[in-house]
């Protein structure tokens, strides 16, 4: 050989011109209880089980371990749980669970993750040794896997890639409405997590490489699962959402430029004209924005003269309507609260003094990642204004420093002070979001958009993304903020609205979104969705707590229940709203039809009864008149809990809730939640949480209602079970036959259990009136005996 190479580099070189691998000595290895560490000689590689389908992968040059990034949660899993099989078998290091199995070759450095009985690993890792370099890189398969996470899109970007992720991606929080994570996942059944700041991937078929992260000790999770098992993951890792308010759920009415006067005349109108409203939001307008001795935290009397007594507060409480206000990251310098920013060093470094756009002052940018001035954020003077009515923090423009965190720290100091001093739940709504900011009650508005079909449009790819990236509670400026939306955009912007986590509306300065503003016909069509959202509200609230728990909240891409399907892989015209519902709304100028793709299974138009066949593409008649059609769809084995319409959440007690029921040849099953809706209590127990279950089997359906969980009693007492197409012919509760009443509407005087038959148009239904809270197991046979 003629290479002028010693012996041993020679055969180094020729060995990796042939892809063969080097044989050295094997690593050392200590196992541990549900994981290993290994020795290398250039540092120490932990491989930890840290959940049943999670590897965690941990490099520690010199065996020196730096802290984790803020995406962590402080309380993330550090060992299974379940039982872990660790064991060496000559150079092979295998780590088990009932989920997943690893295998690490301690002579290559090579690492390989399994699903549990699977003979070709999912994933695959060469040469962990070079983490010392803290770049990696993964390959998986199939090398066809669609990939999605990373990031999402400001406002004003172009959304053409939609829900996919190829080629270089950069990870961060980003501005005006973006959304980012140190995050790749894949319909195929993995995920990679990174515990770091800004970081930079490639994504080629095949292979996921982590170029930049800033880690000096690479620290990442490897996770396996369908999608709603990856994102269970994630919030354990990351950190689990708290619950809104549930006020929160329903309509929130934003505007800037507006005083008491207009304030309450347009509440009292939203209530004479019966429109469901539950929150304003105020900008600028409710602050002493400028002016010294904390302008910036407290009421602006000569709008809002009745504010800081609190009686403002008290005749809007009387009329159900809660108050958010607008907060910046800035201060005037020259202040009381700015002289104490500068003694105390609570400025972003490096930043000058300039004038504010709006009070025309000297102003600059508080530093949120100091733990000082999170601490000092929440004052007195903050906390009189929530004693007075802001209840709710709409935090914007902390998107502007390039830096991840600061708005995520500005709602933490938000928080964290709120739960210091109030019992009330925490509610928020941010202009950026980065993974992990969920711990502290964050919601994401998309940023300041423009007016307009396409604008609408481009909603539906900004929302999906956001969830895609572990931001579950979405919302928009409804109508758009910039300019000024037609009639028809209006009432169609508004059905969208009632589908998305977060519904709101809100324009640029003086720009008015009520709906009355925008004709009676635009009116009637935004009010019967709205009408729609509060009749939903059950089912709304059961998914917010399914978040908290799981992970996954009331909105999820289609993806997320067909992770197989090619159709959806990277569809933004329709998602699941809950697990039950289907939805697309129409956002399209004057459109006359809409081809729609059902994924398999049955469905139910939510209007009209109709039933088609999924797995195909339909084609919908809209009304292009007078925009009052919304495409939902309604998944065959859906169980969906409704409440009387209300205008406020929390008008009337729900005494009765109507659950309407499609029984499917499978079991299915809905976790009906309340709580007081207000408090954290429900964290300590105080909850009502029952499981209801159907399936239809060879003429008899069976109808489950399980023990109850929590130790909250509502004001719930019986359910009304409307099941759809199942005629009845003798109903059984445990066992014991129930009487049936003439008709629907003679359940009402049924003291215990009762039944009856009905018709909507051609459709048959069975009604059961059963009480509430305990565990039942119903039989309706529809055979003649």
């Amino acid at each position: 050989m003629t290479l002028g190479l010693r012996p041993l580099t020679a055969a180094v070189a020729l060995c990796a011109l042939l892809s063969f691998p080097i044989t050295r000595a094997a690593d050392a290895v200590s196992l541990l209880p549900k994981g290993a560490t290994v020795s290398m000689s250039s540092g120490a590689l932990q491989l930890t089980l840290v959940r049943s389908n999670v590897l965690r992968v941990h490099f520690l040059p010199g065996g020196h371990a730096t802290a984790p990034a803020l995406v962590m949660s402080p309380r993330a899993p550090r060992a299974a749980r379940g039982p872990v099989r660790v064991q060496q078998r000559g150079h092979e290091l295998v780590l088990a669970s009932r989920t997943l199995r690893v295998t690490f070759d301690t002579r290559t450095d090579a690492l390989a993750v399994y699903r549990a009985g699977a003979a070709q690993p999912i994933l695959t890792q060469r040469d962990l040794a070079g983490l010392a370099q803290r770049t990696f890189a993964l390959r998986f398969a199939p090398r066809t896997a669609a990939l999605y996470g990373v990031h999402g899109f400001d406002a004003f970007q172009a959304a053409r890639a939609g829900l996919l992720r190829s080629g270089r991606q950069r990870a961060t929080a980003g501005e005006q409405g973006d959304a980012g994570a140190p995050l790749v996942w894949s319909s195929a059944g993995f995920a990679l997590l990174v515990d770091s700041q800004k970081t930079l991937f490639d994504l080629t078929p095949g292979r996921v490489r982590v170029l930049r992260q800033t880690r000096t000790d690479p620290d990442y999770y490897l996770i396996l699962g369908a999608p709603q098992q990856i994102f269970a993951a994630l919030d354990d890792l990351t950190g689990h959402a708290p619950l809104f308010p549930k006020w929160s759920f329903g309509f929130i009415n934003s505007q800037w430029g507006i005083n008491e006067g207009e304030l309450l005349r347009i509440v009292r109108r939203y209530r004479a004209l019966h429109i469901p409203l539950d929150a304003f939001s105020l900008d600028f307008d409710w602050k002493a924005w400028g002016e010294n001795n904390y302008g910036e935290f407290r009421w602006n009397t000569r709008k809002f003269p009745d504010a800081p007594s609190g009686k403002l507060d008290r005749e809007l409480t009387a009329l159900g309507v809660h108050l958010i206000g607008i907060m910046k990251p800035r201060i005037h310098v020259n202040t009381v609260e700015g002289q104490y920013a500068t003694a105390h060093h609570l400025w972003m470094p490096g930043e000058k003094a300039s004038l504010d756009y709006f009070s025309h002052k000297p102003v600059k940018t508080l530093d949120f990642d100091q733990a000082a001035t999170r601490r000092w954020f929440f004052n007195p003077t903050l906390r009189q204004s929530f004693r007075t009515g802001i209840v709710g923090w709409w935090n914007d423009e902390a998107d502007e420093t390039g830096d991840d965190t600061q708005f995520f720290n500005m709602e933490r100091a938000l928080y964290d002070g709120q739960r210091k001093y109030f019992k009330q739940r925490v509610w928020s709504l941010n202009r950026n979001f980065w993974l992990g900011a969920q711990r502290y009650a964050y919601g994401l508005w998309s940023g300041d958009i423009r007016s307009g079909f396409a604008s609408m449009a481009a909603q539906r790819q900004r929302m999906l993304s956001a969830i895609d990236v572990g931001e579950m509670w979405w919302g928009m400026d409804g109508g758009g903020f910039h300019l000024h939306p037609s009639a028809e955009n209006y009432a169609r912007w508004i059905e969208f609205d009632a589908f998305a986590p977060i519904c709101r509306v809100h324009g640029s300065y003086l720009q008015r979104r009520q709906p009355w503003i925008y004709g009676q016909t635009a009116a009637r069509a935004a009010t019967a969705a709205l009408d729609l959202r509060y009749r939903l509200m059950p089912y709304i609230y059961s998914y917010a707590w399914q978040d908290h728990v799981s992970g996954v909240g009331l909105v999820r891409p289609l993806l997320f229940s067909w992770p197989h399907d090619p159709h959806v892989r990277n569809d933004a015209q329709a998602w699941l709203f809950g697990q039950w519902l289907l939805v697309s709304p129409v956002v399209h100028r004057h459109q006359r039809t809409k081809r729609l793709y059902l994924p398999p299974g049955t469905w139910t138009n939510f209007f009209t009864g109709q039933v088609y066949h999924g797995g195909t593409t339909v084609t919908l008649t809209l009304d292009a008149k007078t925009w009052a059609d919304i495409p939902l769809f309604i998944r065959q084995g859906a169980i969906i809990p409704t409440q009387p319409l209300m205008q406020y959440v929390g008008e009337h007690p729900v005494t009765t809730l109507t659950v309407e029921v499609f029984p499917a040849q499978h079991p299915t099953h809905f976790d009906y939640y309340d709580d007081n809706g207000e408090t954290y209590a429900y964290q300590h127990g105080q909850y009502f949480l029952q499981r209801i279950g159907t399936e239809r089997r060879a003429g008899l359906v069976q109808l489950t209602l399980g023990v109850v969980r929590g130790r909250y009693t509502p004001a719930l007492r019986r359910y009304l079970f409307v099941l759809h197409r199942v005629q009845g012919h003798t109903v059984e509760l445990n066992g014991q036959v129930l009487p049936r009443l003439a008709n629907p509407a003679a359940l009402s005087r049924c003291a215990h259990a009762c039944w009856a038959r009905g018709h909507k148009a051609a459709t048959a239904l069975t009604y059961i009136a059963l009480p509430a809270g305990k565990p039942y197991r119903v039989r309706i046979d529809e055979a003649l005996h």
